[in-house]
């Protein structure tokens, strides 16, 4: 749900235990299940090229389950999504081709899909894609994602000027959006003249479409030249400290996640302040972000950071 939410950051550390104590040998659904939430946050991260190798490694995963499990559909729509969003077509248009019809009926599907119609700038093609999730016809496992086929559906409408059935259908995608605060689509498919443009006519949701504006403009770099580098290099030991610190954990608790002592925990934010040119935690936090090495900042129910 933090990974729907572009919370990233307070994921992180969720993700991390699950790696540490789960064992595909032992729990393989649940591994999946870790796999394809590790491919969002690299996907929320910008990195898509991870997000892509989490999610094969879900799929091959999924694919040795005696039994078919439902989240291996959403890891092969992840997968083409990936494939897509790092603009490799061919690869993607094989991958489609290789499931079979069943598979691609899959409302996920169809959605990963018309990303990759999208992508070859053909609006129309992708409004066919979608369209059986739309209706109902093609169901999807979570309202999340059905969101973002809406999203989609604006998209292309937009794109073939028709402009009121895309202002119907990105207020369908936030209704749906709203709720949980699912902001994650609205992340992977920015489209701010669009929100804008909708934003002044009848809306039920202006709050969530500020929102969204606001995450798509922290985005922005503070300068061309983006924020000077840390002083040193950060150690591996002092980016896994660094993904807790956006959290609400405690030093001592931070100390029982990674089963290292306090102080080792106290030394590893001593260095990160020092290479970072910071003196609390907060400010650490800031500047890492900058850095593009932390997720944005949530727009719903920060923690308070400890000081």
């Amino acid at each position: 749900m933090l990974a729907w939410q572009m919370r990233p950051g307070e994921a992180e550390p969720w993700v991390q235990r699950a790696e540490r104590v789960l064992r595909a040998e032992t729990e393989p659904a649940a591994v999946l299940a870790m796999y394809q939430t590790r491919g969002m946050l690299e996907l929320a991260r910008g990195r898509d090229a991870d997000a892509l190798a989490a999610f094969q490694a879900a799929e091959r995963l999924g694919g040795r389950l005696t039994a078919p499990h439902r989240l291996l559909t959403p890891a092969r729509a992840w997968r083409l999504y990936a494939l897509a969003r790092l603009s490799d077509v061919e690869r993607a248009e094989q991958a489609l081709a290789g499931l079979d019809e069943r598979d691609r009926g899959f409302g996920e599907t169809r959605i990963a899909a018309a990303v990759l119609r999208l992508a070859q700038d053909e609006p129309q093609a992708a409004l066919a894609a979608v369209a059986p999730v739309l209706d109902g016809s093609a169901p999807v496992i979570r309202s999340a994602w059905l969101a973002g086929a809406f999203l989609l559906e604006a998209i292309a409408r937009d794109a073939l000027g028709d402009p009121d059935a895309a202002g119907h259908a990105l207020e369908r995608a936030l209704g749906l959006a709203e709720p949980d605060g699912t902001l994650l689509w609205f992340w992977l498919h920015p489209a701010p003249g669009l929100l804008r443009r909708h934003a002044r006519y009848r809306t039920a949701h202006p709050a969530l479409i500020a929102d969204i504006l606001s995450m798509l403009a922290g985005q922005a770099p503070a300068s061309p030249a983006g924020p000077p580098p840390p002083l040193e290099p950060l150690s591996d030991s002092e980016i896994r400290v660094l993904r807790y610190l956006p959290t609400n954990l405690s030093a001592p608790q931070i100390a029982g996640e990674l089963h290292v002592s306090h102080n080792t925990i106290r030394t590893h934010m001593r260095h990160l302040y020092a290479k970072l040119g910071t003196h609390r935690r907060s400010e650490a936090v800031e500047r890492t972000r900058a850095l593009g090495l932390l997720a944005p900042s949530p727009l719903r129910g920060q923690a308070r950071l400890p000081g």
